[in-house]
């Protein structure tokens, strides 16, 4: 069976790195998105450090800037946003969208999951509006 290359944002949150953990025990090519919004967030540069350990690969990218994302989403099959939308809702749906729109720009993403508000969303990327 062919192994997925996955990418997780929100790889650092508290599902986000469980499913990197669970990927990466499943033989999955795992890349976690290391935003550049980060800093120097000693925590969260452990756990990316340790996940890079375990076989993760980190890719560089930003919210703010599209074609980073778009070519994050290049380089992956499936793509799971564990994002949390706790604190500022309305601020992490956009984001969402962003990441939605670089999806489809970069056409290879055939199903992704995002999670808003306790609900997970599966998206079908390759659906077209012709009937």
């Amino acid at each position: 069976m062919a192994k997925s290359k996955v990418l997780v944002l929100g790889g650092t949150r508290y599902i986000g790195k469980r499913i990197v953990k669970a990927s990466l025990a499943q033989g999955h090519i795992t890349y976690v998105l290391q935003r550049r919004e980060m800093g120097l967030d000693i925590d969260k540069i452990q756990m990316l450090l340790s996940f890079k350990k375990q076989g993760a690969k980190l890719i560089q990218g930003s919210f703010s800037d599209h074609q980073s994302l778009v070519d994050a989403m290049k380089q992956v099959d499936v793509v799971i946003c564990t994002m949390s939308s706790v604190h500022f809702r309305s601020h992490n749906i956009l984001l969402q969208l962003k990441l939605v729109d670089a999806i489809k720009e970069a056409g290879n993403i055939k199903t992704g999951l995002c999670r808003v508000q306790d609900k997970t969303t599966v998206y079908n990327f390759l659906e077209t509006d012709e009937k």
